[in-house]
């Protein structure tokens, strides 16, 4: 296979993926979605559909394949590793003020959605399924290091972790992890009308969700940006990435899983950064701009890094 048979292949894997975002922010522009339509449908998704499609994935899943969990604790070492560096970094070159929205900004990921969605177009029911369960752990660790990094430069403000603790709890993704695992591991069966309708509704998660990353991309914010969003972007999308796959490579992860956890690191900036940094006080429109910055730049820095890694042959 030649270098540009692999690289059709892979636009082919990620452009539909980024066309639904694009798509989203056309629609917005032009008026045919507003921000009701992205809050209803975002709820909807978080809520229902996207919980249908963990939940539909897990149970049609190998265990023995998806729960990996080999996998699952490097993940966890590397989002470990990858927030120390970019505290440290933001410590280092970043004003006080900011060093938070920076730093959760440059390791929290889009996974729900974005990583989701493209791990789906590249390994099918794999990636669903391993993906989903990835989640689980994702939510978790972000949300804990998120409040971290945000409360330790927000003196003026406070947070419960009880609070915190119980809506990690009550997630509906985590809830559809768990619920799933033991059906997939006692290979419960239900009738096909229920696996249908499922698959029905589940199939509108990612087109929906797409459609809302694009719509809430800010244009004039990136206009408008710093050197301090722009640093913590590229810290987002090349250099992580590049370190945590590459550490991945070294400690022998190939195909499926090399490339499952390369979509999760490179996915970018998570809308929800956005909320917990209003919620506590700091600078929204940084965050909002990182979002943005790092939405914007997946297409490419998603697309050459599949292409690379499919060129070498290790995924």
């Amino acid at each position: 296979m030649t270098l540009l048979d692999i690289f059709r292949q892979t636009l082919e894997t990620t452009l539909p993926v980024f066309a639904m975002v694009f798509i989203g922010l056309g629609l917005r522009r032009v008026g045919w979605i507003n921000g009701e339509f992205v809050n209803t449908a975002s709820a909807l998704v978080f809520k229902a559909t996207l919980p249908t499609l963990v939940f539909l994935s897990i149970i049609r899943a190998d265990l023995e394949t998806a729960l990996n969990f080999h996998l699952l604790g490097f993940f966890l070492a590397a989002t470990l590793a990858s927030f120390a560096l970019v505290w440290g970094w933001a410590a280092w070159r970043v004003p006080r003020a900011d060093r938070g929205v920076y730093a959760q900004g440059a390791f929290r990921g889009n996974c729900g959605i974005v990583g989701l969605a493209l791990a789906a177009s590249l390994y099918g029911d794999y990636g669903l399924s391993a993906g989903g369960i990835l989640l689980g752990l994702v939510i978790i660790s972000y949300n804990a290091l998120s409040v971290t990094v945000l409360l330790a430069y927000q003196p003026g403000k406070s947070a419960s972790w009880r609070r915190i603790l119980k809506d990690i709890a009550r997630n509906p993704l985590i809830i559809s992890v768990i619920l799933a695992i033991p059906f997939a591991w006692w290979e419960v069966s239900f009738p096909t009308w229920i696996m249908t309708s499922g698959d029905y509704f589940a199939s509108l998660t990612l087109p929906l969700a797409l459609l809302c990353i694009g719509a809430t991309v800010s244009l004039s914010a990136i206009r408008s940006d710093s050197r301090v969003a722009i640093s913590s972007s590229l810290m987002k999308m090349v250099t992580l990435p590049a370190l945590c796959t590459g550490a991945a490579w070294l400690s022998g992860f190939r195909d499926a899983e090399l490339g499952l956890m390369f979509l999760f690191f490179a996915s970018p900036t998570a809308a929800a950064s956005f909320v917990m940094v209003k919620a506590l006080g700091g600078n929204d429109r940084l965050a909002a701009n990182i979002i943005a910055l790092t939405t914007l730049m997946a297409s490419i820095t998603i697309t050459l890094g599949v292409f690379l890694l499919r060129s070498q042959g290790v995924i």
